[in-house]
């Protein structure tokens, strides 16, 4: 659209629309009545350079659009990579309270409207001001004063109308965006959740969602060209104006024998040449106003406070040769919210290439201990202390390099499986991403699927089942190779017999490494060298397997519970 605009604005360029201009003038001076025959090879001559300057102008109109596309095209690029990479630095306090399909929206208009805005400001700002300061210089200096006076103030009478009328209609333009992204984030959401929606038969009910969201923005829209008809109206009634007077003026001069008609074709054609850049001014201080208007989510978002950064003499983490290092929680407190506070005066150390695991009720804050490992939040008071080093202190990369989770809840790329198991570590052969399935038992799974490692998992890995999803989870930990490792139950989604083979995987790829177990099943960390009991944000009981069955406490009463669940089970279905 931008190149559209600079295409028409320069009619293939100021300098040769004003001598084509002068040229067809001389030539119909040239054909007037009693020219002499002798003279006939002066047009001739005028309608070729004529056809010359119309070629050689279109030719350097692309010959600038190629040489400015990588301009444009670069500057695009390096904002949407700008944005890119700050989102990605963003907390995730940011990430679970965006809306995907409303930013998505945000930035794809943000990035077009700096290739239009590029594009203005390359192309059209200076030569439509040269444009008109050389049309009125030419009327001043050969023409009747009222000319230059008529144009004049067409000029700031334009001018001041396109100016009022764009702000008063740049309010409709942000509320399109309001309403196009909030409609957009209902059509994502329900999509990404399209079994929910299957499960329920609320098919209908979605449909109406979004309709509302469309309606609204329908609205809005209709108001925004509304709006936009009335700025066209009134600008063309300006300029029909003032061209009707000054025609009137040029037939006025040439019944006078003051002009020729080549005088007078000559004014018509300044003025109708000077329309289109005047024109395309307003179109180019409204296009900038939408342009400037789509940007404002887009830097907001570069704008966003990143509430987690490396301190400015932050150092990478110091391990050796990835040996499992001592880690230290200090009484470390923690709230996501001010009013609601997770952690109280939480200490442990977890002893260097030994396994501790955490055990507790929903909401004791067993997975925050996992998220503050990976610094996704600071914490309000106390320390983190890995390898004997402040965890504010270490550099976020090299931390999130050290540390390598199997989640509860794994999500995968819309990509293939090999991909996948392969974003564990940038670069890994092929024989490491088979080694790698293979230690997570899912090797042989992969080969009997008709593309093999080259199967698609589909949206979030929807295509494999839970289990499935586990093991590829667990295949990129073991590729990744990290001195610490996290289980937020592991094998969760494993059925009995996977779960025992994948068990003794995980103890031997634990082995040497500092690990932390977020375990639900009890069965599961019976090996662990430390046990910890959370309640309320707080460790209650801390010991081994034995110790704590003979306290007899809080966790004795948890593994009698699940003991007696199988046995219950077994009773159920007999």
């Amino acid at each position: 659209m931008a190149r559209q605009h600079c295409a028409a604005l320069s009619g293939g360029g100021q300098d040769g629309g004003h001598r084509r201009t002068l040229l067809l003038k001389k030539l119909i001076d040239g054909l007037t009545p009693g020219a002499n025959a002798t003279a006939i090879a002066l047009p001739v001559g005028i309608l070729l350079a004529y056809g010359l300057l119309r070629l050689s102008t279109s030719v350097f109109t692309e010959l600038r659009e190629f040489v400015f596309a990588r301009v444009t095209q670069r500057a695009v690029r390096t904002i949407a990579l700008q944005v890119f990479r700050h989102v990605h630095g963003l907390s995730l306090r940011f990430h679970l309270n965006r809306q995907t399909g409303g930013m998505t929206r945000d930035i794809e208009r943000g990035t077009r409207a700096v290739s239009s805005l590029v594009s203005y400001a390359l192309f059209s700002i200076f030569p439509t001001l040269i444009e008109i300061t050389m049309v009125l210089t030419y009327l001043v200096l050969h023409y009747d004063i009222w000319f230059s006076i008529i144009t004049f103030c067409a000029l700031v009478l334009y001018i001041t109308f396109t100016i009022s009328v764009t702000e008063w209609r740049t309010h409709f333009r942000r509320t399109m965006n309001e309403l196009d992204s909030k409609a957009n984030t209902k059509a994502i959401d329900s999509i990404l959740n399209y079994e929910t929606v299957k499960y329920f038969g609320n098919e209908e009910m979605e449909a109406s969602r979004y309709d509302a969201g469309l309606q609204n923005y329908e609205r809005a829209a209709v108001k925004s060209q509304t709006s936009l008809s009335l700025l066209n109206v009134g600008q063309s009634a300006i300029i029909a104006i003032a061209v009707s007077l000054i025609l009137w003026r040029a037939t006025v001069g040439v019944l006078a024998h003051q002009m020729t008609l080549g005088d007078l074709v000559l004014v018509n054609s300044f003025m109708l040449q000077l329309y289109v850049p005047l024109n395309f001014l307003g179109v180019l201080y409204r296009e900038i106003k939408q342009s400037l208007a789509d940007m404002e989510k887009l830097f907001s978002l570069l704008q966003e406070h990143r509430e987690i950064a490396d301190s400015p003499d932050a150092q990478p983490l110091k391990l050796v040769h990835h040996s499992g290092p001592e880690i230290v929680f200090d009484r470390v407190d923690f709230s996501y919210e001010s009013n609601r506070q997770i952690l109280r005066q939480v200490s442990f150390v977890m002893q260097a290439g030994q396994t501790t695991a955490v055990v507790g009720a929903s909401g004791s804050g067993k997975s925050t201990l996992a998220r503050l490992l990976f610094r996704f939040y600071d914490i309000q008071h106390g320390r983190i202390v890995i390898a004997g080093q402040e965890i504010r202190d270490i550099t976020q990369a090299s931390l999130r390099h050290s540390i390598g989770i199997v989640p509860q809840d794994t999500v995968l790329f819309n990509d293939t499986i090999e991909y996948n198991i392969a974003y564990g570590r940038a670069g890994a052969t092929q024989e490491e991403i088979i080694a790698a399935a293979k230690a997570a038992y899912i090797h042989d799974f992969i080969l009997s699927l008709p593309d093999g490692y080259a199967t698609m998992v589909g949206e979030r890995g929807l295509k494999l089942s839970g289990g499935e999803k586990q093991r590829v989870a667990i295949a990129r930990t073991v590729l990744k190779d990290p001195a610490i490792l996290i289980f937020d139950e592991a094998t969760s989604a494993l059925d009995s017999k996977s779960e025992q083979a994948i068990q003794a995987q995980l103890k031997e790829i634990a082995r040497g490494r500092t690990s932390l177990v977020i375990a639900h099943r009890l069965s599961t960390i019976v090996d662990a060298a430390q046990i910890l009991v959370m309640e309320h944000g707080r460790i209650v009981e801390s010991g081994t397997h034995a110790g704590l069955l003979e306290q007899n406490q809080l966790y004795a009463q948890m593994w009698a519970r699940q003991q007696a669940q199988p046995e219950m089970d077994a009773w159920v279905a007999g």
